[in-house]
């Protein structure tokens, strides 16, 4: 310490996953670390506000409406009567205590010194915090990290009411509501659109564009549409928003769309979220970050200031906890020099946490056809499953995407009962550069649905074995 200013190795702004990881790699080979946190608990959105927070609510919302048990023994999955926020929310309240308290506890084994309170730069190596105004400590290091993480967004001109949410907002709602509607379709209006739907909720998605999730195959983004239909959800899509109105006697909100008026209880706002940096004084150290927040960073993930490094959500796309946190550890690999970690594997798989869930990983038909890749599809559903019939998910789907003629693996795409798990087979055939054959050579336990894997491999040979015969005739 000199003086007032206390000297470090690294400070890291933020405690979200890719600041925590980011953190911990440092500290883990004996760097003197800082972290500096805004909010009173540790671990960002994905533990507080966010990743982990809804898809613990869409697994009590799957309890609760017994979803989860759909086409099982004639069971209804209407909404448990009298259903109150404090049952809905205990099960989120009690995880989100637990992972907190583990990043705290990771912090602390690797004796990272934790500051609580607001970051900005004074010049290009130093940061004060404050609270409530008040200079509270005064840090200076060679290498920072800036990982501050990301806010909602929300429409220009929406006025702030108890009856409208965003993503973050929504974990405090005071009741659930006879309707409700979500604002923009990306993951997170789609995922808790299908979550309220579950539970009974009326819920109306409004999507700007003609495909739900455009990223993705567009069979499984039209396998999601049909089962949105299934749950009831109503959608209105190449639909936008003109104007929220607040009728105070009903209590209601009237949402006047570019289709028509709708009327509903309670309005989710899930319009996208930009980088939390506003506040961090970017220009005294020599960074600018866009109009959405985001700071632009190299293959090393530094800024235009080289000993500053920037991971997560502040960077933009793809903005995922797991991205984030292997960014992070790039970076500080690249900081100190450790010489084990240089890069992010380009591989990278999404999960989308719908009713049903969708995950994916690599090429798309679509992309392959964009590159002016020859590729085959393989497929296989969940209804000709032994496990698929057991939990009664009977509309889930195995894709593979295969280059032809040599059936090398270039995508998988999933939907329904643990996508998100199943999801991690197929990458790891992709990221040892197998093909189709891998599978047919594997033997999977029965029943599991990771076992749709093999007959998604042989209805691939069979797309490939008429491809043949086609072009001999």
């Amino acid at each position: 310490m000199i003086g007032d200013l206390q000297e470090f190795d690294l400070i890291v702004v933020g405690s979200g996953p890719a600041g925590e990881k980011g953190a911990a790699q440092a500290a883990y080979f004996g760097k003197r670390v800082a972290m500096i946190e805004r909010q009173s608990q540790l671990g960002g959105a994905l533990i507080n506000t966010g990743t982990v927070p809804s898809k613990t609510l869409r697994e009590t919302a799957l309890y609760f409406s017994g979803l989860g048990q759909r086409g099982l023994y004639g069971i209804d999955y209407t909404l448990r009567e009298n259903l109150t926020v404090p049952q809905f929310m205990h099960r989120e309240v009690e995880v989100t205590r637990s992972l907190r308290d583990l990043v705290t506890q990771n912090m602390a084994r690797h004796n990272v010194t934790l500051f609580q309170g607001a970051a900005a730069f004074t010049d290009p190596h130093t940061i004060t915090v404050t609270q409530d105004g008040t200079e509270v400590a005064k840090l200076r290091a060679p290498v920072i990290l800036i990982a501050a993480g990301s806010r909602p967004v929300w429409p220009k001109d929406t006025p702030h009411d108890p009856r409208l949410y965003d993503s973050d907002t929504i974990l405090h709602m005071d009741t659930i509501p006879k309707s409700m509607a979500v604002i923009g379709a990306g993951v997170i209006g789609c995922e808790y659109a299908t979550m309220f739907q579950a539970l009974g909720v009326n819920v109306t998605l409004v999507c700007s564009s003609e495909q739900l999730l455009p990223f993705l195959d567009t069979e499984m983004s039209d396998h999601l549409r049909m089962q949105m239909d299934f749950l009831g959800l109503t959608l209105f899509r190449k639909t936008v928003l003109t104007e929220t109105v607040l009728d105070n006697r009903s209590g209601s909100v009237l949402l006047r769309l570019s289709c028509g008026d709708v009327w509903v209880d309670r309005v989710l706002f899930a319009t996208g979220r930009q980088g939390a940096t506003a506040d961090l004084g970017l220009d005294r150290a020599g960074i600018t970050a866009n109009d959405r927040g985001q700071i632009k960073v190299n293959e090393n993930y530094q800024t235009a200031a080289s000993h500053i490094y920037a991971a997560g959500d502040v960077i933009g796309i793809p903005a995922l906890a797991s991205t984030s946190m292997e960014q992070a550890r790039v970076a500080m690999c690249h900081a100190f020099d450790l010489g084990y970690k240089n890069r992010v594997s380009p591989l990278l798989p999404m999960a989308i946490y719908t009713i049903p869930e969708i995950a994916s990983v690599g090429e798309t038909e679509e992309s392959c056809a964009k590159q002016g890749i020859p590729c085959l599809v393989g497929r296989a559903s969940y209804e000709g499953n032994a496990r698929g019939q057991i939990v009664g998910d009977l509309q889930g789907l195995i894709k593979l995407v295969f280059r032809s003629p040599d059936k090398k693996l270039l995508g998988v795409h999933i939907v329904g009962e643990s996508a998100s798990e199943l999801i991690h087979v197929g990458q790891a055939v992709l990221h040892f550069g197998g093909g189709i054959d891998d599978f047919i050579a594997m033997v999977f336990n029965i029943p599991t649905l990771g076992d749709a894997y093999k007959y998604a491999a042989y209805n691939g040979l069979q797309a490939l074995a008429a491809k043949g015969r086609a072009s001999a005739s």
